[in-house]
């Protein structure tokens, strides 16, 4: 009775992944087609599309380690508050250091979008 079940869902995910993966795939190569070039050269496409990658990749990163930062510092102040201003300028210096990559995939974005 359970097997069944669990094998249904396993299908149902399974074919939502599936899904998932062709709407991607459709959205990544509908663009290159509708703006290929008849003879020209130029990194137009892949530019614009780095471009963007660089910027969500280091956003998302950032925001997850950031939000890891935050959390355990957080917990960290409410098991020990005696010990909040050493937690408190570690968790700074670490929100720079994270922050700092994030500038640096915008500043990738800006030089490839230089090349468009």
């Amino acid at each position: 009775m359970f097997l069944k079940e669990d094998q249904s869902r396993r299908k149902s995910i399974m074919r939502r992944i599936v899904n998932v993966l062709v709407w991607a795939a459709a959205l990544f190569l509908v663009p290159a087609v509708a703006l290929a070039e008849s003879g020209g050269g130029g990194a137009g496409m892949g530019a614009g599309l780095g471009a963007g990658l660089a910027v969500g990749l280091a956003g998302l990163g950032c925001g997850i380690g950031q939000g890891l930062t935050a959390g355990n510092t957080t917990a960290g102040i409410a098991r020990n508050p005696g010990a909040a201003g050493g937690m408190f300028t570690n968790f700074i210096l670490g929100m720079v250091l994270i922050e700092s990559i994030a500038i640096y995939g915008l500043v990738i974005a800006f030089l490839l979008q230089g090349k468009i």
